[in-house]
């Protein structure tokens, strides 16, 4: 934050310390746009650096980056209008078909992606779609979990950016598919919750392609000096439009990637209440 002046600089450390009492209460908080600006992204990417910078240092290892608001139909039900990123960490992997605690999200959403597994680094600042299909090791299907720290999802692009994208956790499916003959803009997806299909969508609805996505981000985190390495997991983006999570197993079909199941049990309290 060393080009960040020193009344900046304390709304940053204000709107960081909103985002992390409700972290740590579970009580969702007011936007933080009142303190960054609605539009700020260099101010909300300095708020995200400072909860990364926190996860880190008490432990937590940076396994991958994801994507967020690459569909069109999640820009409209959010207001923005321009793609962001966030990180992942260790314990925000689960796989296909992990019993996930649906308590430990504030105010949980779901929606089916492609996830990238990288098998070198994408450290250019001008990274296009044939440095992806090179540096990409296989794809899995996910489902991205996503969450908000914020009170009814009431965000613009500086809340959601400074709220790490959004994020939550990621199910990640176990076969992995190569990239050679696979066009993901035309990947079809469809997500169900207890076999009833509650999203649709497709890889052209993520920038045009997924592969496409993933340049973009590559560009963007090269350029802020963090480029994404090999091993790391990068959510590309919605197919389709987010649907409330909720208890029970959804499923995520993707055409030519296979299915990928995120199920939710219900918390327990200690008395032994369901939650």
């Amino acid at each position: 934050m060393n080009t960040i002046d020193a009344e900046a600089t304390e709304a940053i450390r204000a709107a960081d310390a909103r985002l992390q009492q409700a972290a740590d209460t579970g009580v969702p908080c007011a936007p933080v746009r009142d303190l960054i600006g609605e539009t700020d992204q260099d101010a909300a990417y300095a708020v995200q650096s400072l909860r990364t910078a926190r996860r880190l240092a008490a432990g937590h290892r940076l396994v991958g980056r994801k994507i967020g608001l690459t569909s069109l139909a999640v820009q409209r039900q959010l207001g923005v209008d321009s793609p962001d990123f966030g990180v992942l960490f260790d314990d925000m992997i689960f796989a296909d078909r992990e019993p996930i605690d649906i308590g430990r999200f504030l105010q949980p959403k779901v929606e089916a992606e492609v996830a990238f597994v990288l098998g070198r680094d994408l450290d250019s600042p001008v990274a296009h779609v044939a440095d992806v299909l090179r540096a990409t090791e296989f794809v899995l299907p996910a489902i991205e979990i996503v969450d908000s720290r914020i009170a009814d999802w009431d965000i613009r692009l500086a809340d959601t950016i400074a709220d790490n994208a959004s994020s939550g956790a990621v199910v990640l499916g176990t076969t992995p598919r190569s990239l050679v003959g696979l066009d993901l803009g035309e990947v079809g997806a469809t997500l169900e919750h207890g076999g009833d299909p509650v999203s649709t969508g497709s890889g052209a609805a993520c920038l045009g392609s997924p592969v496409i996505a993933v340049a973009w981000l590559a560009r963007e985190v090269a350029r802020r000096g963090a480029p994404l390495r090999a091993g790391e997991v990068i959510l590309s983006g919605a197919l389709g439009p987010m649907v409330i999570a909720r208890p029970g197993v959804h499923r995520a079909r993707l055409d030519g990637l296979g299915d990928v199941h995120a199920d939710f049990r219900a918390s327990v309290s200690k008395e032994g209440a369901t939650a």
